[in-house]
């Protein structure tokens, strides 16, 4: 956590700092609400992962996955699928 005015001063710093290391930076406003700072990347990341829980739909077919997964019903790949080329 960082004030606005650490914040503003180095911002260059801060902003490196959250696209090289995928962290975001919450930022303290004397006078108001604290707010956050996340690169682009992460940003769409985090909406295409809430997409993706809130819709029940997939959700359920990655259940049914899972389950045919664990119970050993799935696709298992031969040694040649396997192969990194």
């Amino acid at each position: 956590m960082v004030s606005v005015n650490q914040f503003r001063s180095n911002l260059k710093h801060y902003v490196d700092r959250v696209i090289d290391d995928h962290e975001p930076i919450e930022v303290t406003r004397k006078n108001g609400e604290p707010f956050v700072v996340i690169s682009a990347e992460d940003y769409r990341r985090e909406q295409e992962t809430l997409y993706v829980l809130s819709n029940e739909s997939l959700m359920e077919q990655i259940r049914a996955s899972l389950e045919t997964f664990q119970s050993g019903q799935g696709y298992v790949p031969d040694a040649e699928e396997l192969e990194w080329e």
